[in-house]
């Protein structure tokens, strides 16, 4: 198939478990996946003060009293309460019905769904971001987009000798900037595919085509989706997302089958502490990748 590389819509912000969920439900309707944005700091106090905040984590319950620092417990609360919601407002099913597990390396799948439904998390600072599709693989990673990486330490490590040559040729803020956008997309890619850092990141590359979509540079087909956003105006988020040839045949709107019983949970990943809470989120915008440069700026 032909893919829409650099056309993913901006993610949807969600203030809270009450919504706004009509976004997120009309992208999964419509194009069968949606990634939501959102702070943890926006959801704690309702997430905390839900009387049913023990059945809603399930299984994570005991990994969430147990936890050794008290910012990560709320992180970690949050962080699943998110999931949930934004799960269940992609299968219209109530969040307490869902069960998670996670495979090795820390990443959340839906008991008894399988590859039914794909989903992706992952978190910044306060920022918490949740990509879930029932199109194919999807993968979403974040950063500061004032974080300062540096390219000549980790140049031989994320880059092609491609991408090392067009970066190397830029001014050094315009390059720490679009090093860190590269970066973020090579981590979603990483993530859709299941692998996340266990991937060297030169052992695949991006160009940017016409548009100034970013294009995995091996995907002939176009297979895959990238897209970067600036959200809040200082998180930079990436989504990759590959629809998958069953999807081809069934249309978005097709019912998921509901969960099946749950099994044992492997351990997942140990959690990140958050930061503190934001001002209230702004529109999301779209990041380009001009010309033939490299991964492109604001």
């Amino acid at each position: 198939m032909t893919g829409t590389s650099g056309h993913l819509p901006p993610p949807c912000h969600v203030a809270g478990p009450e919504g706004p969920w009509d976004e997120v439900q009309e992208r999964i309707e419509e194009t069968g996946r949606a990634v939501v944005h959102t702070t943890w700091g926006q959801w704690l106090t309702s997430a905390l003060l839900d009387p049913g905040l023990r059945a809603l984590l399930g299984r994570d319950w005991p990994r969430y009293r147990q936890h050794p620092a008290p910012a990560g417990r709320l992180s970690f609360a949050v962080s699943r309460v998110v999931v949930k919601h934004t799960v269940a407002a992609a299968l219209q099913v109530p969040p307490s019905a869902l069960d998670l597990a996670y495979l090795p390396g820390g990443r959340p799948v839906l008991r008894g769904l399988g590859t039914e439904l794909h989903m992706s998390l992952t978190h910044t600072d306060e920022l918490i971001v949740v990509g879930v599709s029932r199109v194919g693989p999807i993968g979403v990673d974040a950063e500061p987009a004032a974080r300062r990486v540096s390219f000549e330490l980790l140049r031989d490590h994320a880059c092609t000798p491609e991408e090392a040559e067009l970066l190397a040729g830029l001014p050094d803020g315009e390059r720490t900037d679009r090093f860190l956008r590269l970066w973020t997309l090579k981590e979603a890619y990483t993530k859709a595919l299941g692998q996340g850092m266990r991937r060297r990141f030169a052992a695949f590359g991006f160009r940017w085509d016409e548009s100034g979509a970013a294009v995995l540079a091996d995907d002939a087909d176009r297979e895959w989706s990238f897209a970067t956003h600036l959200v809040q105006e200082r998180f930079l988020v990436s989504e990759a997302h590959r629809r998958s040839a069953r999807a081809e045949a069934d249309a978005p709107g097709v019912p998921v089958a509901p969960p099946a019983e749950p099994g044992p949970v492997p351990s997942p990943a140990p959690e990140a502490v958050p930061g503190p809470v934001p001002d209230p989120l702004p529109d999301a915008r779209v990041i380009g990748f001009p010309g033939p440069r490299g991964p492109g700026g604001r």
